[in-house]
């Protein structure tokens, strides 16, 4: 049997603070999606890991009175931590310190394009956000501010290497149009396609020694720059599975098969990056996967803006007040927003939502049978289990949400079930036809679940196999 493989990556977040909700929304998409493909049986690999060459994260050393190094191994091990509480599957953790494994395929891609005449030198001057790690033309500013960050851009003026981004526009606008890359939500294709034919210009893909504070990749052949910290942070997609280093590895997983990243940063993505690629001679990513922002308040939550949601704090707090199943409540909340618009978090909407669905709704029926099942000596069936259609059209499309609207559906109608049929009122075999169809229900929901709920999952299919006993709420009130 040839197993087709599923190669996904989360965007490369920087480190120049700790997680925080944010992240972790996009961790919970990327994992369930990933979870998914494995159940299918794909080989399936999961990247994610540091973007550590940045500006942002020089000043934020130099502010902690730290050095780089430092900050980026202290932070670095917060975002692997975030992933272990969350309960997400990582395959490749990959650093852009890392000299052994980035740092050749860093320096190789830079090579192809050079090689293809892509690379060239030049004086210029800008607006530049540091935040961003992107210049901005003037009349992308909001009253002289960035648009996601609001905070003034610097002015810079030097001698930097420049990638000629303008002689790709043609080739992106056909794949993007065509579906070649496609990119999920369309609305998003068509920002990005709005964005192409506005025209594009040359980036800068390096900056001098001295801005940078001799931090990040060394440009090839030129000690006195570094390379722009978006052209080696997007080759970590590829240095992760052995670009540079593994060539083996590199063929088998690459190209990608879903980026899952922000709005925020949509056109390095779905521009710079296949135009990168393009001038290399390497394989374009198949699919890109933009979510909306977690917002606070309406307003995108950043490290920048301080209105940031510790995970690790909100999940302790959790089980701290009991709740066993913590980092599966929080997943459940985080996937049930609107993945392609703006979500908005808060602590008063995760209760209501905690109690509805998960206390109320799928804890309360699991609890329920369960008692039934053992008060009348009932043994689960070995039911064959497999997704639900419904749910594997929305999966393959990305709508997470709408998928866990769809299995809460089925919650609802075996609840009514029990509602009017009153199991507890009936005995014999009356009562066991009735409570083996709640059974099979429960095995079928728990089965879809796994994706999204893997420890609650994992839980309600080994209380439902064998002689089933009653147990401890999965998920009691708060």
């Amino acid at each position: 049997m040839n197993t087709k493989k599923f190669y996904i990556t989360t965007a490369i977040p920087y480190v120049n603070g700790a997680p925080h909700i944010g992240h972790a929304y996009e961790f919970a998409i990327t994992d369930t999606v990933a979870r998914y493909h494995r159940l299918l049986g794909n080989d399936t690999l999961l990247l994610t890991g540091a973007d550590e060459n940045a500006l942002k994260n020089v000043q934020a050393a130099e502010k902690l009175g730290i050095t780089t190094q430092k900050l980026c191994d202290q932070n670095s091990q917060k975002f692997k931590d975030l992933f272990e509480i969350l309960n997400c599957q990582i395959d490749i953790f990959q650093r852009s310190s890392d000299e052994k494994t980035h740092f050749p395929g860093a320096k190789k891609l830079w090579e192809l394009c050079d090689k293809n005449g892509d690379i060239y030198k030049k004086s210029y001057k800008g607006l530049y956000c540091v935040s961003c790690e992107l210049f901005y033309a003037s009349d992308e500013l909001i009253e002289y501010l960035c648009p996601i960050h609001k905070s003034k851009p610097e002015e810079v003026e030097e001698e930097n290497y420049f990638f000629k981004l303008s002689r790709y526009q043609d080739q992106i606008l056909k794949l993007i149009e065509s579906d070649e890359i496609k990119i999920y939500p369309d609305f998003r294709k068509n920002e990005t396609l709005a964005f192409l034919k506005n025209g594009l210009e040359d980036i800068s893909i390096s900056r001098s020694n001295q801005r940078a504070k001799n931090w990040g990749v060394p440009v090839p052949e030129d000690d006195s720059q570094r390379m722009y910290v978006w052209f080696d942070a997007l080759d970590i997609y590829q240095t992760g599975i052995g670009f540079g280093t593994n060539q083996e590895k590199y063929e088998k997983y690459w190209p990608a098969d879903l980026h899952v990243i922000g709005k925020d940063i949509f056109r390095f993505h779905t521009v710079y990056w296949p135009a990168i690629l393009l001038s290399a001679d390497l394989k374009l990513p198949k699919s890109i996967l933009i979510h909306g922002f977690l917002n606070i308040g309406g307003e995108k939550m950043s490290k920048t803006l301080g209105n940031i949601v510790d995970p690790f704090d909100f999940i302790n707090n959790l089980k701290k007040n009991g709740v066993e199943l913590a980092a599966d409540a929080l997943r459940y909340y985080l996937l049930t927003q609107p993945i392609f618009d703006d979500g908005d978090f808060s602590e008063e909407h995760f209760k209501e939502i905690y109690t509805a669905n998960l206390s109320n709704g799928l804890g309360n029926l699991v609890a329920r049978v369960a008692k039934l099942a053992e008060q009348n000596g009932i043994a689960a069936p070995e039911t064959p289990l497999e997704f639900d259609p419904k749910m594997t059209t929305h999966l393959d499309e990305y709508k997470l949400n709408e998928a866990l609207v769809h299995i809460w559906g089925e919650i609802k109608e075996a609840d009514q079930k029990v509602n009017l049929e009153k199991p507890w009122e009936l005995t014999g075999e009356k009562a066991k036809v009735v409570l083996l169809d709640l059974i099979k229900r429960i095995q079928h929901i728990a089965y879809n679940l796994q994706p999204f709920l893997p420890e609650s999952s994992e839980k309600i299919l080994k209380q439902f196999s064998g002689q089933i006993k009653s147990s401890a709420p999965l998920f009691p009130r708060i």
